[in-house]
């Protein structure tokens, strides 16, 4: 469960907490945080930023991805469309994903790539820089400056199905436990977790 405080907030060190607790709260064996620009900042195109350091542990998902706005109006997932700058599975820490998710395309069979450091070393070591510079043409996704994955318009479109991104999109930061993808945590994922958020920046 996602609640409108008390897992979110600032840790006095210059970051943003999104904690995930163990906790029982309407039904739901969990708690953590998720916040979004639907209400102040949606845009069009440009380079969206964000230095975050990410919880290691079975069943974690934290993520920093975009919504068509849309979505606010009733157009319905996932014709409203979704970039997913940076999803982390908590179980596999070296590993980082970039996605588009449209009607042709999505959930598991979404349009996008895995992608490790370097060296090699964990993800959730340390604070790591995610960004998606997106024009009309594309977007390129990248790690600490490092191209990961490009997403081609024209490739998109002869190979998978329609690009439905050019309109306005919002933000949004969470750290989710359990769904689909990642599984349950298990008597080893540490809580309470913490995804830190240095900082957000859209560059136009």
């Amino acid at each position: 469960m996602y609640t409108p405080s008390g897992n979110g907030f600032h840790d006095g060190q210059g970051n943003f907490v999104l904690e995930a607790r163990r906790e029982d709260r309407d039904g739901r064996q969990y708690t953590s945080h998720r916040m979004n620009t639907s209400g102040t900042f949606n845009t069009q195109y440009g380079r969206f930023e964000a230095r975050v350091k990410v919880p290691e542990g079975r069943g974690l998902w934290p993520a920093f991805w975009m919504m068509g706005s849309d979505f606010l109006d009733g157009r319905p997932w996932p014709y409203n469309g979704e970039i997913d700058i940076m999803e982390f599975i908590g179980q596999d820490p070296t590993r980082a994903h970039s996605t588009l998710h449209a009607p042709a395309y999505n959930g598991g069979g979404g349009y996008g790539g895995g992608y490790s450091l370097p060296d090699g070393s964990k993800i959730s070591a340390g604070f790591h820089t995610w960004a998606a510079e997106w024009d009309s043409e594309g977007i390129q996704f990248s790690l600490d400056g490092r191209d990961v994955f490009y997403a081609d318009r024209d490739t998109v479109e002869s190979t998978r199905g329609p690009w439905v991104y050019d309109h306005d999109f919002y933000m949004i930061l969470n750290l989710a436990v359990g769904g689909d993808w990642p599984g349950p945590p298990d008597a080893g994922t540490p809580f309470p977790s913490r995804m830190l958020v240095d900082y957000v920046r859209v560059y136009q």
